[in-house]
């Protein structure tokens, strides 16, 4: 066993080689041996004993992973190896593959070069290998191909060799698909995988062994030979002829590009500054020398240090007492210390280069997608998640004395984890935190409360819908409450297209900041003059000035945004979020006098017309689903089916494989709780559920009123929706 602070030595001492380092994650759907896979690595790095790779899960560090066999939060190590007569740096960051953890994977990707996306060989490529891989594409990190547990084709599906290379290359195949579709174009044949080319790699994560392409032809071991000693159980020959960590360890060397190679095309995608300006010449460089620019990828919370940045350096050199400017804050804040993680173990160090992945103390209020730089720079695009929280639960702290604790803990969790979404009611002491599941709001309850020792009360899961119109209304006129000031606002659908690219993060929030924003919008088909009159774009809704001339307008402008970002916030059918609306104003009378025209009177002068607008419009609500891919035995199938129907789902396809059938199916995620349970009951326990984010599709409308008076109820609010006259008569 090799000491620790010997291995952080060899680690510091390779920062330097830029050619060196592999910035890597491991990926893929639950279960399929990620963690049990990084084990060969750390073990071969001198970090654990080669006897318990497979078994300790040592990224698996955190207590809940421990206890429940999966991997939570995405993990940090810097590993140093001596391979073929030269020493390498590899940065990895074993990441969750359950859905509900997904946000971690979509972070993590903005850290790393290269990605080793492990599939297991029984299950082919899921649900979450397809998501993962999809994301590792977007952030222009190159794939590689780990198919694990392949002793299980042999013993459990008694393949013959010819079945279980058929296998093979269809899970291969699926993948080709995969990146041919989302790979960048100049890539693609370049990170297309194939055995004969090296870049995917086969075997038993648990055994310890792997075959390669290279491999076979170094060890002199045919595919034949591995199918004869699966066959008799004998891995230990196998690991002796081909272990997994030196496999593993040639197919990230040898097929994972080093951060100078790819920042040359990654940081084009990822920075929208000038390429040919210092910064983006030194960050296209992976430059030392140049200016310190970095994004922050994840915080972790520490009980001494506070909270740490993970930081992935683009160019630079951080030191401690350097002083970093924040992109968000506009601030600059001084380091206090400079680190890099060993797993569990955050191991001081004296200076980070380029091309590392460093953990920063000091870095007050930082969040998850910061552009840290030495000074001011153009920010890096932000971290686009794919899924959204679809799941909120109200939380109270059980003794008042608790409620600045509670609060302070939310604000902590909601930093370390941006895809909780939460919610303080200060007036009430309510809030509500949303999430993308089930298992990932039980996670953070643990945590409120075993970790941090504060007793809660949480009610049920609420689901959280949005509101939609299906049509156009106005021009309707709203009054100030002193009747001295009157707006006229129109209210129609967002085109499809722009809305699309609001969700595909192409049109950020906010108030419109240059002219490429006026393009973007023009390209997704907004008319010209339309796009150039926008003052706001808020939750994936647009305000536009349509009026010309308006005495005062300009004076007013910034509160009338404030109550249309208001009305879009809390809709007028059952206050959930309001998407996909355009609002217009196209006409005013305003006061003369400011004092009559202060927040009191223009806000809800602003919120009554677009509400009774969009009531005229037809407002509904649309509800969450989600895809969920149902493994069970053939004979179960129709009680799965049944099942199905009865809780609103649509069938949207169905495989069989000998025995076995897969059953892909979409639910409305209000029909999801207890599904699990029901599901087992339905197939004696040999059915296994695996769920994704379908997005938001218009609830049925024989369910509409009876899901608004629900919800109204809920918030304090007579039961039954509004009329237009509720808004213009008031």
């Amino acid at each position: 066993m090799v000491r620790k602070e010997f291995v952080v030595e060899e680690v510091v001492g390779m920062m330097n080689k830029v050619e060196n380092i592999r910035n890597i994650a491991i990926v893929a759907h639950v279960d399929h041996g990620k963690t049990t896979m990084t084990d060969s690595l750390v073990a071969r790095a001198g970090l654990i004993s080669k006897e318990l790779a497979g078994e300790q899960r040592m990224m698996d560090f955190d207590e809940q992973e421990q206890a429940r066999g999966i991997t939570i939060k995405a993990a940090n190590i810097s590993l140093a190896f001596h391979y073929n007569e030269q020493d390498y740096l590899i940065n990895l960051i074993d990441t969750p593959g359950h859905v509900d953890f997904g946000g971690h994977v979509t972070r993590a990707m903005r850290a790393v070069d290269g990605v080793v996306l492990v599939v297991d060989s029984v299950e082919g490529i899921m649900p979450q290998t397809e998501t993962v891989l999809r994301q590792a594409l977007k952030e222009k990190a190159k794939p590689t191909i780990f198919i694990n547990k392949i002793d299980r084709l042999i013993n459990e599906l008694q393949l013959d060799d010819k079945a279980m290379q058929a296998r093979l290359i269809k899970i291969i195949n699926g993948l080709n698909k995969i990146i041919e579709q989302y790979a960048p174009e100049d890539k693609r044949a370049e990170w297309a995988i194939g055995v004969a080319k090296g870049n995917v790699a086969f075997g038993s994560a648990f055994h310890k062994w792997a075959v390669s392409v290279k491999s076979m032809t170094k060890f002199n071991i045919k595919f034949t030979d591995v199918y004869n000693y699966c066959k008799l159980g004998d891995h230990k020959t196998l690991v002796e002829k081909s272990p997994l960590d030196e496999v593993l360890l040639e197919m990230v060397v040898d097929h994972l590009p080093n951060p100078k190679y790819a920042q040359q095309y990654r940081i084009p995608v990822i920075w929208k500054g000038d390429i040919t300006s210092p910064e983006g010449k030194a960050m296209l460089a992976c430059d030392p020398a140049g200016k310190t620019i970095g994004v922050c990828f994840g915080v972790v919370n520490d009980p001494h240090a506070g909270e740490v940045a993970m930081v992935r350096m683009f160019s630079g050199t951080i030191k401690k007492s350097d002083m970093l400017f924040l992109a968000s804050r506009l601030t600059s804040e001084k380091v206090q210390q400079a680190a890099i993680y060993m797993g569990p173990d955050r191991v001081m160090v004296d200076n980070v280069l380029a091309g590392n992945i460093v953990g920063l103390v000091g870095l007050r209020d930082v969040y998850v997608g910061e552009t840290v730089s030495t000074d001011q720079i153009q920010a890096f695009e932000q971290i686009k998640h794919y899924s959204e929280p679809v799941v909120t639960k109200s939380i109270e702290a059980k003794d008042s004395k608790d409620l600045a604790k509670l609060i302070m803990a939310l604000r902590q969790i909601g930093k370390e984890d941006p895809t909780l979404k939460v919610e303080i009611n200060h007036e009430t002491g309510e809030h509500l935190i949303s999430g993308m599941g089930e298992l990932h709001l039980e996670i953070i309850e643990y945590k409120i409360t075993k970790e941090r020792g504060i007793p809660i009360v949480t009610s049920p899961p609420i689901v959280v819908y949005r509101e939609m119109i299906s049509g156009k209304a106005g021009p309707i006129e709203g009054k100030s409450p002193n009747k001295h000031t009157k707006l006229k606002m129109i209210v129609e659908p967002l085109e499809k297209s722009v809305y699309d690219a609001m969700v595909e993060g192409k049109i950020p929030d906010g108030k419109p900041k240059g002219k490429s924003l006026v393009e973007t919008l023009v390209e997704c088909g907004m008319d010209r003059d339309e796009a150039k009159s926008v003052l706001d774009i808020h939750n994936r809704n647009i305000f536009l000035n349509d009026t010309r001339g308006i005495q005062y307008l300009n004076e007013i402008t910034e509160l009338m945004l404030q109550g249309f970002e208001e009305a879009m916030d809390s809709g007028p059918l059952a206050k959930e979020k309001v998407v996909g609306v355009k609002v217009r104003i196209t006409d005013a009378t305003i006061h003369e006098d400011p004092v009559h025209r202060g927040p009191a009177q223009i806000i809800p002068a602003t919120k009554r017309p677009i509400y009774a607008a969009m009531i005229y419009a037809g407002v509904t609500l649309q509800e969450p689903k989600q895809k969920v891919t149902i493994l069970c035995p053939q004979e179960y199938v129709g009680n799965v089916i049944t099942l199905i129907q009865g809780r609103r789902g649509t069938l949207i396809g169905m495989e069989q494989e000998g025995e076995a059938a897969t059953v892909i199916v979409k639910l409305p995620v209000a029909e999801m709780f207890g599904f699990g349970n029901n599901l087992r009951s339905a197939t004696q326990g040999r059915g296994i559920p695996y769920q994704e984010y379908a997005g938001y599709e218009p609830l049925p409308k024989d369910l509409l009123l009876k899901i608004v008076k629900q919800i109204r109820t809920r918030k304090g609010d007579k039961p039954d929706p509004p009329t237009p006259s509720d808004f213009l008569d008031a």
